[in-house]
């Protein structure tokens, strides 16, 4: 019987061996499209936030605190959820995530006030941590080990659709239909991935040993500080500048609104480009793959500067850090999956957490540097910082090789 079908639990010591199954495919797609769900339901309140305000009757930065709470919530969840639902099938689990994504949509869709909306946004953020925490483990259950990168490749490409919807796709949206709306659009998108992953997902027993203090074994393995220190400063770097781009734009490149809406729909459309090129370029060599990316997005940014705001340069410019940086969540979730093939969702569970870490991390020191010496100064910075976390990631991190290859 396949290792799918059995769900019988490798040894803990050695890595999983290659696998015969067939592809599950339908059930990768059933996970793409909980990431586009769960992803454009955590980044609409970045395009509606005026009319959600406005409606709730709070200031623009108390609602944007619903960002903040999902993102809490995330990084909270993805160090518990591997421990907490350690005996439960995963098929049910992710389910779980979808219903959560349904019900907290219409929490928010009918909130009157800004704390229920914050409740709704509180368990988003469950979903959240909690599937991006299994998802690298959960697709090494469902393709032969070979197909992992093209898979997860497909999986992170519902990331850049949904960075393409959830901006400008929700604020036009919400202009016609109103912002609570929108979000029942969210929430419909939940009914069909539930229905889609009901369909598609087996069953899939537990594996491992999870616990907290798995967690701490997993950080003294070789070469996983490092390669966790190296996620946190590429990813901090990435959102130090992606967090102030529109300033950037508006300010230094001198782009109306509408402009700014054109040039970060072409962003996520690059990124969608990369995160299928990324499957590829992992295949041929992960260690490059990850040391390419933040070089490219570094090089790309420092351009920018360099230009001083030249529109048209500006614009392929921000397609191709965009296209690179749709390569790095594949790149580092193969990473953990061949770093730490036992115990995946635990390791998965340390990645989300330095995804979320960073991308607070991010946003707190690009906006002192950007009060302090203006949107050129975080876009030199960030450009430094990408270029040397390649280099350094060049000379020390050795990614483990697949099984295929230790063979």
């Amino acid at each position: 019987m396949s290792d799918l079908q059995s769900g019988t639990p490798p040894t803990q010591t050695q890595p999983q061996a290659p696998r015969q199954a067939p592809a599950a495919w339908a059930a990768v797609i059933s996970m793409t499209l909980g990431v586009f769900g769960l992803v454009t339901a955590e980044f609409l309140p970045v395009s509606l936030l005026t009319p959600m305000a406005a409606d709730l009757q709070v200031s623009e930065g108390l609602a944007g605190q619903a960002i903040s709470a999902t993102a809490f919530l995330a990084l909270i969840t993805s160090l518990l959820i591997a421990t907490l639902t350690r005996r439960f099938d995963r098929r049910n689990v992710l389910l779980s995530f979808s219903v959560l994504l349904v019900i907290s949509s219409i929490i928010v869709a009918t909130a009157d006030n800004f704390a229920f909306l914050l409740l709704g946004r509180v368990l988003l953020g469950i979903a959240l941590g909690g599937f991006w925490t299994m998802s690298a483990a959960t697709i090494m259950r469902l393709v032969p080990e070979n197909h992992v990168p093209r898979a997860l490749a497909i999986m992170f490409s519902g990331v850049s659709a949904a960075t393409v919807f959830a901006a400008p796709v929700g604020s036009f949206l919400g202009d016609i239909i109103s912002w609570r709306a929108v979000f029942l659009l969210a929430a419909g998108i939940g009914v069909i991935t539930f229905i889609v992953q009901f369909a598609t997902l087996p069953s899939l027993p537990p594996r491992g040993r999870a616990s907290l203090r798995t967690l701490v074994d997993l950080i003294n393995r070789p070469g996983m500080k490092f390669g966790l220190f190296s996620l946190v400063i590429i990813i901090t770097g990435h959102f130090a500048l992606f967090t102030y781009v529109r300033p950037f734009l508006e300010n230094v490149t001198g782009v109306a609104t509408a402009g700014v809406s054109g040039v970060l729909l072409g962003f996520g459309i690059a990124n969608f480009i990369g995160t299928h090129l990324a499957g590829a370029l992992i295949a041929r060599s992960l260690r490059m793959t990850i040391a390419l990316m933040p070089l490219i997005m570094g090089l790309a940014t420092l351009g920018m500067v360099m230009i001083n705001g030249a529109l048209n340069p500006t614009i392929v410019l921000v397609a191709i850090w965009g296209m690179a940086f749709g390569g790095v969540p594949v790149a580092w979730s193969t990473w953990i999956t061949r770093t730490v093939p036992d115990e995946a969702e635990s390791g998965g569970g340390l990645v989300v957490a330095g995804f979320q870490t960073a991308i607070a991390s991010g946003a707190v020191i690009g906006g002192l540097v950007v009060d302090h010496v203006g949107a050129l100064g975080v876009f030199s910075l960030g450009g430094i910082v990408l270029v040397i976390s390649a280099v350094v990631v060049t000379a020390v991190l050795r990614p483990a090789p697949t099984v295929s290859e230790q063979a």
